[in-house]
């Protein structure tokens, strides 16, 4: 088994914090009006402070926890007490410290589950598998760097359905409409879905938004993980060939060592983030809606595959499993728990060497070098 896990809950970094401080501010120093809802957000404590940072909640230590007692339970030959002991199942993380104390988290509920006392654990960090964009040349200069790679994002936000979130949340709290910006709109969609994910709360910060424009607001963060981490620039995907290859090849190893004895890594769990994911899954062809997301198509793109709230959430997991039957070996592959099936394939459980041919052109392809290198002489500040 090869899985790729997001980190658990977490709370906002600090960016997102400045965001929710300003609209907090505006609110409780602009904003009038008798509604129950307006009296119980101006007395709502700003707790959210910068050097929360993105740090892991306890509710995402429980969600890793209780991930891998489920994850044991579904795959008890690949995951077992035996196979922790003998060092067979793998853990590997990013340096954040978000993802570092989500595995951690993951040892411990392996650990509760079979009341193993007498163990430390064990990870190793690698950022070239669980960070592989931040080493990615090309796309550091040509999306990370440059604004104009995201210039969708840009123009949604001063959409007619932008700004008609903005004209209804400013006339509830009764704002100058140039006072709340697109970015408060946000702030304020960000606040409902933190306090909800962290404490478990509808929040009445929850309650500046309708549903309509709680879709908008989801649509503008689709299409801003589109156009960075998704299908938008071929580089994003391909950036997240190291980790691919990474996958198969462990998937090889697993495969070769059954057939001439005894497996060494029954399993290997890495834990990195929705931008480790969405890549990955991209590169696969998953989630592949027939028109791209852009600025102009909001209203025919309700149905989209590419809903990042549904592929990523906290705790995302992707799990490849291999599997010996009698006519070989097959493989199945779970996202989030749930059993997908392969781009164009219709078996659930297909030949292993049938998705090693479906995948030939990346996996005889799809170098880091030759793909994420700029030739020096394109190297220039592509900031606007």
């Amino acid at each position: 088994m090869v899985s790729v896990i997001r980190h658990g809950t977490r709370y906002p970094t600090t960016k997102n914090v400045k965001k929710i401080a300003r609209l907090f501010d505006l609110v409780v120093s602009q904003a009038s009006g008798s509604a129950s809802w307006l009296n119980d957000i101006k007395i709502w404590k700003m707790w959210y402070t910068e050097d929360m940072d993105g740090r892991l909640v306890e509710k995402g230590r429980y969600d890793h926890r209780h991930l891998a007692v489920r994850l044991a339970q579904s795959f008890p030959t690949l995951i077992s007490e035996d196979h922790l002991r003998a060092n067979r199942i793998e853990f590997i993380t990013s340096s954040k410290h978000r993802c570092v104390d989500s595995v951690k988290a993951f040892q411990e509920g392996l650990h509760q589950l079979w009341d193993v006392q007498d163990m430390d654990y064990k990870h190793y960090v690698d950022d070239s598998l669980m960070r592989f964009f931040d080493h990615c040349e090309k796309f550091v200069e040509s999306v990370e760097k440059n604004k104009t790679a995201l210039k969708e994002v840009e123009r949604f936000k001063s959409s007619a359905e932008m700004d008609a979130v903005r004209r209804k949340i400013s006339n509830r709290l009764q704002i100058p409409y140039d006072q709340f910006t697109p970015d408060m709109a946000e702030a304020a969609f960000f606040l409902c879905s933190y306090e909800f994910a962290i404490k478990s709360e509808n929040s009445p910060w929850c309650d500046l938004l309708d549903e309509s424009d709680a879709q908008v607001l989801e649509y503008k963060n689709d299409l801003k993980q589109y156009w960075k981490r998704g299908y938008g620039h071929d580089i994003n995907r391909k950036s997240s060939c190291p980790l691919f290859h990474d996958i198969f090849k462990r998937l090889d190893k697993a495969a070769n060592d059954y057939r001439f004895g005894e497996v060494k890594k029954t399993a290997t769990i890495q834990v990195g983030h929705g931008e480790t994911l969405l890549p990955l899954l991209s590169l696969m062809s998953f989630y592949k809606d027939k028109k791209p997301l852009t600025a102009e198509n909001f209203s025919s793109q309700h149905n989209r595959k590419f809903r990042t709230s549904q592929i990523v959430p906290y705790a995302a997991n992707l799990v490849f499993v291999l599997y010996e039957c009698s006519d070989g070996l097959r493989i199945q592959l779970f996202l989030n728990e749930k059993l997908m099936t392969f781009p164009n394939m219709n078996h659930s459980a297909p030949l292993y060497e049938t998705v090693r041919k479906h995948y030939s052109k990346l996996l005889n392809g799809c170098d880091f070098n030759k793909e994420c290198n700029v030739p020096q002489s394109n190297l220039r500040n592509t900031e606007l």
